[in-house]
């Protein structure tokens, strides 16, 4: 596998599925991120780890196609929140208290 980045992946995402997910919407692909995300905490419970990576791919693959939607570069929002520390106490490792 070649070094691809995030950036890549959502552009992927973009290729397949853009016309797909603009004719659901924004509601319905919402909803369907927070589907995958219900299934990956059903394969927890279950402690199925093949099927927890599958649904955490899902969940990425989902979150891309929102992010599209919503004209959101996935990777520049993530680096820009978690610019290499904690965004709160600018700490590496987080300093935080443990909530």
């Amino acid at each position: 596998m070649t070094n691809k980045t995030i950036k890549d992946f959502q552009q992927l995402m973009k290729e397949l599925y853009l016309d797909r997910d603009q004719q659901r919407g924004i509601e319905k692909s919402l909803l369907w991120l927070q589907t995958e995300q219900g299934e990956l905490i059903n394969a927890y419970l279950k402690e199925d780890t093949s099927t927890m990576n599958e649904e955490v791919a899902d969940i990425f693959a989902w979150l891309c196609s929102v992010c599209n939607l919503f004209k959101i570069d996935l990777e520049t929002a993530a680096w820009s929140k978690y610019p290499d520390k904690c965004p709160k106490c600018m700490k590496s490792p987080c300093n935080c208290l443990a909530k």
